[in-house]
């Protein structure tokens, strides 16, 4: 009986490192899923999307984050905002992954990423996105943050600067979101500062505590509940299906991520070509205006309100912005 115990122990040996070097993403969430509204040129069922990964690798504080990729070539790495991942990604990483290797970084507490009480700062965040560009290899990346993604990169330059970035995007984020009690109005919407106590801030986004637009600016919360594209229906209703985040664990970032100032970093260390992105439905226009007007030869991209030009443009609209962040990535590169 020993061989035959033996060769039942190889082959359940064998189907187990199978199953953990599995990463197709239909075999790594368990289950195909059929999007709710059927959209020409993209997947009607996520086993549609052939190649898309979810791919995973621990941090030197020994977490586990998870990221989704898709395609070849040259990379291209979004960091999503807070409490986002990269199911909501999947219409933007199928796009461009016909033309780029496209890698979602679900960061730690958010999406299929692990949840954990420490390293919720942005300065661990940043070095999670330095670690993870070492962990893929890559000599130089193109970055796209999308709100406190793009936060997470701006400390990710002012720790390490800009050496491996090729080419910045960044997508409708306040440069400030704590307004100071002693900023003028211009200094305020310079900087894009939507709350004057972030303690509310935080009650709001995780539990829904009252609060009103002079204490919390809640225009992004209202444009999120409009669900007006089918595009963002599709995308949300897939991460509904398979992402389940703990508000708890959530929560214990935004403080930070609140009460950084930016403008510094902004002002004196991006160096590489950069492409902002807002709309007309956010309030973060005019701090995005600054941010272009103090990095040499960038480009300002404002979608208006019949382009879904809201702080959830890239989901609503990614046939426009895919469009629109190709044209700039296939530029040539500026002498700076």
């Amino acid at each position: 009986m020993r061989p035959v115990i033996q060769l039942a122990s190889i082959i359940s040996l064998m189907l187990s490192v199978s199953y953990a070097f599995a990463t197709d993403a239909v075999t790594v969430l368990g289950e195909n899923f059929t999007f709710p509204n059927k959209i020409e040129g993209l997947p009607q069922k996520l086993s549609d999307f052939k190649g898309l990964q979810i791919n995973e690798f621990i941090t030197s504080d020994n977490v586990k984050l998870s990221y989704w990729e898709a395609g070849s070539g040259e990379p291209l790495i979004f960091i999503p905002g807070w409490g986002a991942n990269g199911a909501e990604y999947v219409n933007v990483l199928y796009l461009l992954s016909k033309q780029y290797h496209v890698y979602v970084l679900d960061p730690r507490n958010q999406g299929l990423s692990q949840n954990v009480e420490y390293g919720t700062r942005l300065s661990r965040y940043g070095m999670d996105l330095k670690e993870f560009t070492d962990h893929l290899g890559v000599k130089s990346a193109n970055l796209c943050g999308w709100s406190m993604g793009a936060s997470v990169i701006w400390s990710y330059i002012d720790l390490f600067g800009t050496k491996k970035i090729n080419k910045l995007i960044i997508i409708d984020e306040p440069v400030s979101i704590y307004t100071h009690s002693d900023w003028s109005e211009e200094q305020r919407q310079q900087a894009g500062g939507m709350t004057t106590s972030p303690e509310r801030m935080v009650a709001a986004f995780t539990t829904g505590a009252p609060s009103n637009n002079q204490v919390v600016d809640l225009a992004a919360m209202e444009r999120y509940k409009a669900m007006d594209s089918k595009y963002f229906q599709n995308s949300e209703a897939f991460a509904h299906k398979f992402i389940k985040n703990d508000p708890k664990y959530l929560s214990l970032v935004l403080f930070d991520h609140a009460t950084n100032d930016w403008s510094d970093v902004i002002r004196h260390k991006i160096n590489v070509p950069t492409a902002i992105f807002t709309g007309d439905y956010s309030h973060n226009v005019p701090s995005q205006k600054w941010i272009h007007s103090v990095i040499p030869g960038s480009e300002l991209f404002v979608y208006t309100k019949e382009e879904q030009g809201d702080h959830f443009l890239a989901f609503k609209n990614p046939l426009r912005f895919t469009y629109d962040l190709v044209a700039f990535l296939k530029k040539s590169d500026p002498v700076h």
